[in-house]
């Protein structure tokens, strides 16, 4: 039992320290690209999409691998190779000398990315019926703490210099991995494992299993144009708000900082109110309403002080993709859920390789002298259209079942 909650307290702590870690980084990545490859930080914007393509290109195709790997070696290896990984990451931006060392280091860490998928297959390993639903809580504890502390933090160590939050990232993941070496146990029993298959290891193969629920297949677009449009947010924040405001890295930590808050509190407090009180349908259009208002407001303010005003519709509008999962979740045996979820963060990750490309190139080109107009809030204006097109489509798919 004690080995268990230590494991347990070791997953949590691997979780939060990852999140912190890409959290310290977010707020100094547009300078540390517009000092390597000397433009403005508006044009730095198009490296910084290519910088998280990469990422989640690799992420998609090894992921399914390591996890495979995983079922074949036990959780362990696999989760200090992807500690190590992202240690390596750090330190290659940490110390880069130019754009193509950031390059091979989000490479290498999209390719060791694994340990989110894999600390959910350890948690699923010594978790029983009582203790799982509690178990899985902390996975979303530790993401809404990290994403809370780590741009709070790296907002406050750009004061050292912009490569100062890379170095702590990188002595964080060193140290947990050292920690994982040392204390953490194996949780896959020898008699649980199987053979490596490459057919269970392709990426894409979750995505077939999404035919055997055609009914589904208008929620789970809606879904996709949410995860499509909300990177005019994750890809673009940093970038949209030193160009058009002139905020500092400090000042961007602390707004994404906010965000933790904002969002944990939806997920934590307010679905558990709201949800009840209107039901699941009637969140997903309130929510997507929500996303919607946020990101029009977005794309027009003009002071600063708007853009933290402006979080709070935005993140108002996390109450829509629970009740979405929810009602898929609905539909679908007991013997699925794991398909069907599989298949969702497929559809997550496709969204995570083609947006951050989509919504920095079109920031860049409005900020670019050869745009028609100078109009930097065009990917939010674009994240807004596709979150109504979403309702929409939402709306459609609900009334046809």
């Amino acid at each position: 039992m004690l080995k268990k909650q230590a494991a347990i307290g070791f997953i949590f702590i691997t979780l939060l320290i990852d999140v912190i870690g890409w959290g310290l980084i977010i707020p100094v990545m547009p300078q540390l690209i517009s000092g390597l490859k000397h433009i403005p930080v508006n044009q730095a914007s198009r490296e910084g999409g290519w910088l998280l393509f990469v990422y989640a290109l690799m992420q998609f195709v090894c992921a399914p691998i390591l996890g495979n790997l995983s079922d074949q070696y036990g959780r362990r290896p696999v989760l200090l190779f992807s500690l190590f990984g992202f240690g390596v990451d750090y330190i290659f931006m940490g110390f880069a000398p130019t754009f193509g060392w950031l390059f091979l280091g989000r490479s290498i860490s999209g390719i060791t990315g694994a340990s989110w998928t894999t600390a959910t297959a350890y948690i699923a390993d010594i978790s029983d019926e009582k203790t799982r639903a509690k178990n899985f809580g902390l996975i979303g504890a530790a993401f809404g703490l990290g994403f809370i502390i780590g741009p709070a933090i790296g907002g406050l160590l750009s004061g050292w210099g912009v490569r100062a939050p890379f170095y702590a990232a990188a002595i964080l993941s060193l140290i947990n991995w050292l920690y994982g070496y040392f204390v953490l146990p194996e949780s896959l029993s020898i008699e649980h494992r199987r053979p490596f298959s490459w057919k269970r290891a392709n990426p894409l193969g979750s995505l077939m299993h999404l035919k055997k629920y055609p009914a589904l297949g208008g929620l789970i677009l809606a879904l996709a144009l949410v995860y499509l449009g909300s990177h005019a947010v994750q890809s673009n924040w940093s970038y949209f708000t030193m160009y058009r405001f002139k905020w500092t890295a400090k000042t961007v930590g602390i707004s994404l900082a906010v965000v933790g808050v904002l969002v944990g509190s939806v997920q934590a407090g307010l679905i558990r109110v709201i949800t009840p009180r209107i039901g699941n349908i009637k969140s997903i259009y309130l929510g997507l309403l929500l996303y919607a208002a946020g990101m029009f407001l977005f794309a027009f303010a003009n002071q600063s002080w708007m853009m933290f005003v402006f979080l709070i519709p935005y993140c108002l509008g996390g109450i829509s993709g629970p009740a979405m999962q929810a009602i898929m979740s609905g539909n679908v045996p007991p013997n699925a859920q794991g398909e069907l979820q599989g298949a969702l963060t497929s559809v997550m990750s496709l969204t995570a390789i083609a947006g951050p490309l989509l919504m920095t190139n079109l920031f860049a080109y409005f900020t670019s002298v050869q745009a028609p107009l100078l109009f930097p809030g065009a990917p939010f204006l674009l994240g807004g259209l596709l979150m109504l097109s979403s309702s929409f489509v939402a709306y459609y798919s609900l009334k046809q079942n």
